[in-house]
């Protein structure tokens, strides 16, 4: 298992379609309405406040030719970075591994 020695920002897809569409000059909401989302969905995606789905990969993919694995590969990243950095949880990992190791019999 590897370990970064500096802490790293973990990258929402959402960022990436936001500069996307910008670069290509289009709003966010022409954008929602050529996908048939609503306006506020689509924002929350491009915010990274809610996750990149499957279906959404594909309807983006569909509109700007963006490969829908990089995206849902970045939103699997991005959640693994987000859950390693989660004391809370980093605390039960660690005690799931501890009652693991004590029962393995050698």
């Amino acid at each position: 298992m590897s370990s970064l020695n500096f802490p790293f920002y973990p990258v929402h897809p959402g960022e990436l379609l936001k500069e996307e569409l910008e670069c290509r000059h289009i709003s966010q909401k022409s954008f929602a309405s050529q996908l048939e989302l609503p306006y506020s969905a689509l924002n929350e995606i491009l915010n990274g406040k809610r996750p990149v789905t499957t279906d959404f990969a594909l309807l983006v993919e569909a509109a700007l030719g963006v490969e829908p694995n990089l995206l849902l590969r970045m939103q699997a990243s991005y959640n693994m970075q987000v859950a390693k950095t989660d004391k809370k949880f980093t605390r039960r990992l660690a005690e799931v591994r501890k009652v693991a190791a004590s029962t393995i019999l050698i």
